[in-house]
């Protein structure tokens, strides 16, 4: 790979974070990132509909990162949103919530599996995640923001997902899960991160290129694509 191209797939802005897009996109070009995603999650959405600050050398790419508890409700949110947004995220962390997410192919990643004594995946899980294409994801922030018998538990979790996913070939996509400038790390220091946590290299280097623009061609389909849906959503929110 000659100048591979950095995405960071999952940030949080206002009212989600602490910082507006224009301060992340910023930042985040400067530590040499060619896009990144905004995906606040679905209950801490703006009020108006952003413009993203998008240029020909970096791109801030529309999307969501859903939170509901009922798997059924899950779907209706997953159908709502698809349409409107490039990258479409899962937050897990039950097993009939990442069941459902990744027994979706409409959904690009699932993002926090873990929950109680479980890494949140299993065989079946695995399995599932590789036949509809739905990406793990790994993030950055709940591990540098733990210490102690929490961090160890966290990279526990990790690696048995890791190893699922590697013995499944499913996509992973590492990203920092920003909630505020503090949280980005430059491509580097999120490669050697992620070698911490027990990906190789390539593996850390897919996570952060080809996946990320693997998804984003999925989701535009050629350079005549326009995206359909309503841009005006429900009970007034707006997207």
């Amino acid at each position: 790979m000659g100048n591979p191209k950095f995405y960071d797939f999952c940030v949080h802005a206002v009212p989600d974070g602490e910082n507006t897009i224009e301060q992340l996109t910023v930042l985040s070009r400067h530590l040499g990132y060619s896009g990144i995603t905004l995906a606040n999650h679905s209950d801490k959405l703006p009020q108006s509909r952003p413009e993203l600050p998008s240029t020909n050398e970096f791109e801030v790419f529309r999307g969501i990162e859903l939170v509901e508890e009922n798997p059924s409700k899950l779907h209706g949110l997953i159908g709502k949103f698809r349409k409107l947004v490039d990258v479409l995220i899962v937050h897990g962390g039950s097993e009939t919530i990442n069941r459902a997410a990744l027994e979706n192919p409409r959904v690009d990643i699932l993002n926090h599996p873990a929950f109680d004594k479980s890494s949140g995946l299993n065989q079946v899980l695995a399995k599932a995640a590789a036949e509809n294409n739905v990406a793990i994801g790994l993030t950055l922030r709940p591990f540098l923001h733990s210490r102690g018998p929490r961090r160890i538990r966290l990279l526990s979790d990790l690696r048995a997902n890791l190893d699922l996913a590697r013995k499944y070939d499913v996509p992973l996509i590492l990203s920092s899960d920003a909630v505020s400038c503090f949280d980005l790390r430059s491509p580097m220091e999120a490669l050697a991160l992620a070698e911490i946590c027990g990906l190789d290299e390539h593996e850390a280097l897919e996570a952060m290129t080809t996946v990320p623009e693997r998804i984003i061609s999925r989701n535009r389909p050629g350079p005549g694509y326009i995206r359909e849906g309503i841009e005006v959503l429900e009970e007034g929110d707006f997207f």
